[in-house]
């Protein structure tokens, strides 16, 4: 898999419009809160898709100049097209297919990245790529769901393995869920990538969905909780799981809307 799992091309538009506002906002606003201002900025976003939320580093750090990375031409083609009503700094968006990207080492103040959908075991090779990009004293940012997220699907998804005897499933559920990091775990892999002041913050997001077929087909479930479940469980067809996991919220969930949880983690760290 390359840098971050790519969106399609038809899946752009509807990316912008429901899951940025809904979703990816709570990842961006955490991100940004915990940046450190400095005259002259040079920030680096490794999977930036349709560029949010460079427009609010814009305006947190004035006179900057924002590189974005993705392997999506067409998230990219909107980030630009964004880009173009941004004023007061420069911002260029580049092809980036995968890691390392085609950029000098040392070169930014900070280097972030929102929810990279990625295999769970590149997450290392991520931030040692993020730390090669910063410059002496610059500032990493990453923002991630910390483990316990999508905490009721993974209930489901053990209902359904135990019902129909599925065992793949069910090994992979209990298995794989350390591979999504926990505060400590994700302070650790960041010193030990070598860097230092080391702070982690993490807030509680709840999304509601009115029924079974509602989660299913809400962009966001589509385009970011689906993908990171396969990723992260390593299920080779999640369809049929996730048909039970409908059918499931429909009957327990048939008076009242069915809520997942979201643990945002946001990282932040010094180059020393």
């Amino acid at each position: 898999m390359g840098l971050i799992m790519p969106l399609g091309d038809r899946d752009v538009a509807v990316f912008e419009t429901f899951v940025v506002p809904r979703f990816l906002s709570m990842f961006g606003v955490l991100a940004l809160e915990m940046a450190i201002p400095c005259e002259g900025a040079v920030v680096a976003h490794v999977g930036c898709r349709t560029g949010f939320p460079d427009h609010l580093f814009a305006r947190y750090l004035p006179s900057s100049t924002i590189l974005g990375f993705d392997p999506s031409e067409a998230a990219l083609d909107l980030a630009r097209t964004k880009s173009r009503i941004i004023h007061d700094v420069t911002i260029d968006y580049h092809h980036a297919p995968d890691l390392p990207l085609a950029v000098d080492a040392d070169s930014f103040s900070h280097v972030f990245s929102l929810y990279p959908l990625m295999d769970p075991a590149r997450r290392l090779d991520l931030i040692a790529e993020i730390v090669r990009l910063l410059a002496p004293g610059g500032q990493l940012l990453l923002s991630l769901p910390l483990r316990g997220s999508y905490q009721e699907i993974a209930d489901l998804l053990r209902e359904y393995a135990l019902k129909h005897d599925v065992g793949q499933v069910a090994k992979a559920l209990e298995s794989n869920v350390v591979l999504r990091p926990t505060l400590e775990s994700l302070t650790e892999e960041v010193e030990d990538a070598g860097l230092q002041d080391v702070d982690v913050e993490v807030r509680l997001m709840t999304l509601s969905f009115r029924s079974g077929r509602d989660l299913l087909e809400d962009p966001v479930t589509r385009l970011m909780v689906v993908p990171d479940l396969e990723l992260t469980l390593g299920i080779d067809d999640i369809a049929g799981p996730m048909s039970y996991v409908r059918e499931a919220i429909d009957r327990y969930w048939s008076e009242g809307d069915f809520e997942l949880s979201v643990n945002v983690g946001c990282v932040s760290a010094r180059k020393g």
